[in-house]
């Protein structure tokens, strides 16, 4: 099982984009407030098309209700692997072949500290870029590490 966290996302397009993601990989996903959009914003709605009857999706008022609830469903923190310029492992060099939670950070600025510092920073993910780059959109970087945790899963059903 892929578990895809979203921590306080700010942009509905994006947010869509992670939907119709999960939608068409069968992770589960979680997005913990404060939301940066109205659940029925339009452009959510049309990133998402109609896939939002489609995806699993919970909505937690913070990251600890969201964290018990992974916990309950055998993902410990030790299975949570935050993406973050700071990482030192990419998606390719971690396990990932195992249930587990990517967690992704607001579009404007990742993962703060305190949240990254609850899980072990050998799970801190980083994606490789060109020298000089920043980041990569949310959705994009999203896609990216969930299909790479599904190809280690050998692409079963989620």
């Amino acid at each position: 099982m892929i578990h895809v966290v979203l921590y306080e996302p700010e942009i509905p397009s994006n947010t869509g984009n992670i939907i119709r993601l999960c939608a068409n990989t069968g992770a589960q996903l979680h997005l913990i407030k404060p939301l940066g959009f109205e659940l029925d914003d339009k452009k959510l709605k049309r990133a998402g098309l109609d896939y939002h009857e489609y995806a699993r999706m919970q909505i937690w008022e913070n990251i600890e209700e969201c964290l018990a609830n992974l916990e309950s469903q055998g993902i410990t923190r030790d299975a949570v692997y935050p993406l973050t310029t700071k990482g030192f492992e990419t998606p390719h060099t971690s396990d990932l072949n195992r249930p587990v939670a990517l967690l992704m950070g607001p579009e404007t600025r990742g993962l703060p500290e305190n949240v990254r510092m609850l899980f072990p920073k050998e799970h801190w993910i980083r994606l490789p870029m060109a020298e000089n780059s920043r980041s990569l959109n949310l959705s994009n970087a999203t896609a990216v590490i969930v299909y790479e945790a599904w190809r280690q899963q050998g692409f079963k059903p989620l």
